[in-house]
This record gives C-alpha cells, structure tokens and sequence, in this order.
C-alpha cells in the first residue's frame, strides 16, 4: 500500500490522533494528547461543541460556496489557522518546517510557538503564507525584546502573546514520563540564552521546570503596552475567555484575540472555549477580531465557531496527528479533510460562505 493510500484510509481527524499514537514514542504522545490535573477541560473541550445543534436552511441555492475569509488583512483560502504547538520535531524530524509548509499549501496561516525546535528565521524562510510569532514573556525581558525583534525582521506579520500560562498547569502525565526533550531536539529560538534546553528533572516535568524558572510571573495588563512598543506587529491575545479581559485587550491595545484555554492544559475545569466564545464576542463586538481554539475536529465545529461570530478557528493537535503520521503530507491532509467537512455543512446548513452564518442556526441541547 503506498503513503498516499494509507493517507486516503484516514478519513477524519480522529482516523489521524490513533495513526500518531502508534508511531510516536509515549513520552511525545502524551505531551501532545494531556491536559491538565483531571483533563476534565480537555474533554470538555469537545463535548460542549455537540452541545450546540444546528437548525438548517433549506431550499437555498448553494452550488457555489466559497470558504475564503480575511484574518488581520489577510486573505486565507478558509478561516482555519495552524494554532503555536511546541516541539514539533518531536513528532517528525522536519518539525515547523514541514508544518510551515503545509499551511502554505493549504492557503492558511500558521502560529509559530515560541518553544519550536527550528529557529523562526528557518520557518519563515520556507513557508509562503503568513506567519504569526507566539510569544511567551520571559523574566529575562531582554530575551523577550530580542525575539520580538528576531520575528519581525523575520517577516512575521503579527505578536501572539500567550497570556493563560505564566504559572504552569499540573500535566500528570508530563510528570510520570519525566517530560524532556530527546537528543538532538533543542528549543532553537533561545540557542546562546539560558534556557535552551529544558532541564532533565528528577521527579517532575522538564518543561514545568523550564517555565517555573524562566517564565516571568508578574506580567500584567501594563507589559501589553511595553510589547507593542517593541515593533510596528500588531498583537494577538491568547488565553482570554472572561469578556472583561477582552474589553481590557481592546483598551491595551491588541488588535484580536483568542478565545483559549490552552487546549486544556492550564486551569482545569475551566469553561470550554466554543461556550465563552459568545460573551467574549458580545463584549468588543465588531471593535476587534475573535478567533478560538480548542476541541475543534469536525467541519461542523468550524461552521458552530464561525455562526457564533468567531472569525476563524486554529487547531493545534490535529496538525501534530498529521505531522507524526506523514510529515507534510500528513498536515495537508489535516487541512484538506477540514476543508471538506466545512465545505459540505456550510452548503447543508443553507449557507455558501462564512458571512452568511449566524446565530439564528444554533441551538444548545
């Protein structure tokens, strides 16, 4: 059977996460799969987006149908996005790079994490769509201040500063396999600074060490500022799922922000983004771009996202799924059977493009 066959027998996202599973070591696989404490978020994730029904249109005319939207003046083929995961060689030896690709084939837009195992520089030199930087905030603020400055001549084209991680969550599967990076993989974006390898703890996860001792706590609504006065990038805040904290993002400055809670693994049993999504919206209206992540695995999931007003969503393990399975092939994949699934639910929901969703075609069980 060859590669593009075995691609073919995946047919959703999930056919995707149980190939990876089987390639990919323990220690890599429940880095990307975990989430916090109970995991309670992390299934909740998913579930609260089967919770929404869809009341369809019917007797419309859908032949033509058109995904393409607009992220921060961007145009994008469809409005799904490559969410910052870390450590990407851990899942294929091509890492961000093959991702990068992927999402330039796909017409989308990737998320470069800042714990990536290729330098942003070597990420953006082959990729051909646009590519935003994630941020992390270091005590070392010049550490901070020097990758700003590294990304933007780089050609990234936005700061996505992660604001929902500055003290760890508990991941207790990271703990029980010793979370460390295997030989040869680096945190390459920090190679010369301290911090470019995580450290190999003893009774703990290497990564819950590397944030305790270099992730700068005390971040605050005033450093939103201080980063926009780095560089001419506009800022995106990730992690924001209280309305009160996206009214505080619009008046500090950032141009958009997603409704996150970090895949799961930050604060357990905290509200599922697809169900904080709506009051986030109603508080900056159409003052600001909102986008979402977490639990997304379905076109219908996207199609749930965009009629609640969010305009685009990101994925984060899906693209991992993908990576591990066949490198860039795999993302392609990724993106193409979510292409596929949003394509067929928009056009049986009634619809022939983003802008014509609403709420009206919702419903919670």
């Amino acid at each position: 059977m060859t590669l593009d066959h075995e691609l073919l027998d995946l047919i959703n996202l999930d056919d995707f996460e149980a190939a990876a599973k089987s390639s990919l070591t323990r220690i890599a696989y429940d880095y990307y799969a975990s989430g916090s404490d109970d995991e309670i978020t992390l299934v909740e994730n998913r579930n609260a987006y089967s919770r929404l029904r869809v009341a369809f249109r019917v007797l419309r005319d859908v032949t033509t149908r058109d995904l393409r939207t607009t992220v921060l003046g961007h145009e994008l083929s469809m409005p799904v996005l490559a969410a910052p995961t870390a450590f990407h060689r851990l899942a294929n030896p091509d890492g961000e790079l093959a991702t990068a690709r992927a999402a330039s084939t796909a017409g989308s837009l990737m998320i470069l994490s800042t714990l990536s195992t290729y330098s942003l520089e070597e990420v953006t030199s082959v990729a051909t769509c646009p590519v935003w930087f994630q941020l992390y905030v270091y005590k070392d603020r010049g550490a901070t201040a020097a990758l700003v400055r590294r990304a933007e001549a780089a050609g990234c084209t936005a700061l996505v500063l992660t604001v929902d991680a500055q003290i760890w969550g508990r991941r207790e599967r990271d703990i029980r396999n010793r979370f460390h990076l295997p030989g040869g993989v680096r945190v390459k974006n920090l190679l010369g600074r301290e911090g470019e390898d995580l450290p190999k703890e003893a009774a703990d996860s290497g990564l819950g060490a590397y944030v305790q001792s270099l992730f700068d706590p005390s971040l605050s609504w005033k450093d939103i500022e201080w980063l926009a006065s780095l560089s001419d990038l506009p800022v995106v805040l990730k992690g924001i799922v209280h309305p009160d904290d996206a009214c505080l993002a619009l008046s500090h400055g950032a141009q958009a922000v997603v409704v996150s809670n970090h895949g799961g693994r930050q604060l357990d049993t905290s509200v599922p983004t697809i169900e904080a999504l709506p009051e986030v919206l109603d508080a900056v209206g159409d003052r600001m771009e909102v986008l979402v992540d977490g639990g997304i695995r379905r076109g219908t999931d996207v199609l749930k996202a965009l009629a609640l007003g969010a305009r685009a969503v990101a994925i984060g393990r899906p693209v991992l799924w993908g990576l591990a399975t066949a490198g860039q092939a795999g993302v392609e994949r990724v993106f193409d059977l979510l292409r596929d699934e949003l394509d067929r639910a928009l056009g049986l929901a009634g619809a022939r493009s983003p802008g014509e969703l609403d709420r009206s075609i919702l419903r919670r069980s």
